[in-house]
């Protein structure tokens, strides 16, 4: 499997944790799930009800027999989940009978199973979109203290001439249509430490159309003062910006283009002004690079909640969920 993966597996065969999918009976989920089971490094939990979940596997071959599944409509605690649930949501004005149908969707469910403490994280999105992911985590995870916004990163990962693994992280990509130059430093901060899951030393590049001035305009503006933030915030981790993606990663431009700084030319961070930019570039490294991409990983969560593309296959499951346990 590509870098980091192999030290995310020893990280959790030393100290499993308890992954929900809430798409039980999806043919993906299953699948990934069986693998899951057979390299007893994390405990998978299924939700939905036991007897479908067991016969869509039976049906596509799978053996999830050491899976626990967990069944919204049949659940032991689930008087207890509605309280909390209650009671997190009580500024909105939620009743015991309004919080019995929300929570008999999975996505919330699943989400509660994580605020409690039955599971430490959560893999969702196989069929559900990304809001319907976000929103319960934003409702009843919540941020980590200190951070103001969920923002996301990709992890990107590619085979180099020599047969190593090329590792790269980009943010934000799926989440911040707009985001401020505050927005920027918070999503800097947090895509660096999750870049550090993977191994790699984040060298940040806060990126533009202008390196060092030689543009103008108010999105150059916000990159060069997102950099300056970013820089008082993080003293010790090495950021450049406003600078040209160029720049940012060949040490050959970097030597003409921005010629006082040794970060620049090496760069593996980055952060685009917005999610257009962000969107299309890691796509374009994708398609036309060759990289594959983890992700979006949800960060600034009180706990690791991760969202699947609805066009994931098994593989992409499979790996999300050693990613979404290894941030615990």
């Amino acid at each position: 499997m590509s870098y980091g993966f192999g030290g995310m597996i020893e990280k959790l065969k030393q100290s499993p944790k308890t992954i929900v999918f809430t798409e039980g009976t999806d043919p993906r989920i299953l699948e990934a799930t069986s693998r899951l089971l057979a390299g007893n490094f994390l405990k998978p939990v299924l939700v939905g009800n036991e007897e479908a979940i067991l016969k869509a596997a039976e049906e596509a071959g799978y053996n999830v027999r050491g899976a626990e599944i967990i069944d919204p409509q049949n659940y032991d605690r689930f008087d207890e989940m509605v309280e909390q649930f209650c009671e997190l949501r009580k500024s909105k004005g939620v009743t015991p009978e309004q919080a019995k149908g929300i929570l008999s969707a999975s996505n919330y469910f699943g989400t509660m199973l994580v605020k409690m403490g039955v599971a430490d994280a959560l893999l969702g999105g196989a069929t559900y979109s990304t809001a319907d992911t976000v929103r319960p985590a934003l409702q009843l995870i919540k941020t980590k203290p200190g951070n103001k916004i969920v923002s996301s990163c990709f992890i990107m990962v590619r085979d180099n001439s020599i047969g190593e693994n090329e590792v790269l992280a980009m943010a934000d990509c799926a989440i911040n249509i707009h985001p401020t130059e505050d927005d920027l430093v918070e999503i800097a901060g947090e895509t660096a430490e999750c870049a550090k899951v993977f191994g790699v030393d984040p060298k940040v590049a806060f990126l533009s159309y202008s390196t060092v001035g030689s543009g103008k305009g108010e999105d150059v503006d916000k990159m060069r003062n997102a950099t300056a933030k970013a820089k008082e915030a993080y003293p010790n981790l090495p950021i450049i910006g406003e600078v040209q993606f160029d720049a940012a990663v060949s040490p050959r431009v970097a030597k003409t283009k921005f010629p006082d700084s040794d970060v620049a030319g090496y760069c593996n961070t980055f952060i685009f002004p917005d999610i257009n930019a962000g969107n299309i570039g890691y796509k374009v490294a994708q398609r036309l690079g060759g990289f594959d991409a983890y992700g979006p990983i949800l960060l600034g969560l009180n706990a690791p909640i991760n969202d699947l593309s609805r066009g994931c296959n098994a593989q992409e499951v499979y790996s999300m969920a050693i990613i979404t346990a290894a941030l615990v």
